[in-house]
């Protein structure tokens, strides 16, 4: 059997997961249902919003399941009914054994990380924040641990020294597509050979990829320049990387989204704040400092260090101690 002739069922639900969908679809693979988030209110009218999955999938007149619950019967019922050759998950939630045994050759999924290394929900940004130079996607069988199951394929890719996960994710999102394809195509003709990740060596400080969390955002000026510029090149532009500018008076949380490291000794405590309030703004670290090159105030629009200087002259009686 062809990899196009196979009954697809696709599960996902952000953007991340569109570009695989779409290239299923354009390529004339048979997708015949896809399973993504239940419509969730969001924005300042908490209207109803639907995942970009089902968006993508309404306008091309794919059927679409969105569970509350992956065990329930009526889903598993609907999902039974599409009698899916395979299934294939890109950025969904963690499946349980009933779902991802039913197909005939099994579940496979696409995730952001040379696996065994950043199992978990933020591969990409525990990648730069830990200073990789090199990361990729993988596809794998699924098994009943998270992200543990047998690997199928990988493609690596290198992280440049400003990259930032904004533009990590959009550069994987198209290469773990293309992974995609060869691999329902793989499965189909039955070519492939599983590994184990038990097989593979592993990195214990690059084992996991936990979500990421407001305390795992906010920067500690007493690390190296290098450690805090990674720490906002992971998190750029979301969720951003933040410091607090404090006063005796008052207290604002800043944004950082791109910044870059003079290393050299000097005299200052870590947080001390140097600008010369019209071009330059920069914050002293364990080895140097760091020139902030982008940022955003609460409340305020995202701007570049000149534009923010000029409406915000008394910087330096701030600091971020």
């Amino acid at each position: 059997m062809k990899g196009k002739e196979l009954r697809i069922v696709f599960m996902g639900t952000p953007e991340f997961a569109v570009t695989s969908l779409k290239a299923l679809i354009e390529n004339g693979y048979n997708v015949v249902g896809v399973v993504t988030a239940p419509d969730r209110p969001s924005g300042r009218g908490q209207k109803m919003h639907q995942s970009d999955v089902k968006q993508y999938a309404i306008n091309r007149g794919l059927p679409v399941l969105q569970p509350e619950k992956l065990k329930d019967e009526n889903f598993l019922r609907d999902l039974k009914a599409l009698n899916a050759d395979i299934q294939i998950i890109v950025a969904f939630r963690m499946l349980p054994e009933v779902v991802w045994k039913m197909p005939l050759l099994g579940t496979f999924n696409l995730h952001g990380s040379l696996l065994p290394h950043y199992r978990g929900a933020a591969p990409l940004n525990w990648a730069i924040i830990n200073g990789d130079f090199e990361t990729g996607v993988t596809t794998f069988l699924l098994k009943q641990e998270i992200d543990t199951g047998n690997i199928l394929f990988q493609e690596k890719v290198p992280i440049g020294q400003e990259t930032t996960i904004g533009e990590l994710h959009d550069s994987l999102m198209v290469i773990g597509a293309n992974l995609v394809l060869k691999t329902v195509d793989s499965l189909a003709d039955g070519i492939v050979k599983p590994v184990s990740q038990d097989s593979t060596t592993i990195d214990q400080l690059r084992l996991h990829a936990p979500k990421i969390f407001r305390e795992n955002c906010l920067i500690n000026w007493g690390k190296p320049g290098l450690t805090i510029n990674n720490l906002i090149r992971g998190l750029s532009p979301y969720p951003a990387a933040f410091t607090n500018f404090r006063n005796t008076e008052s207290e604002i949380t800043v944004k950082i989204f791109k910044a870059s490291v003079e290393l050299t000794d000097h005299q200052h405590n870590p947080g001390v704040i140097l600008s010369d309030n019209k071009k330059y703004l920069k914050i002293a670290c364990s080895d140097g400092f760091l020139h902030i090159l982008d940022l955003q105030l609460a409340g305020k629009k995202r701007m570049e260090i000149e534009d923010f200087l000029r409406g915000f002259q008394n910087v330096v009686n701030y600091s971020v101690i």
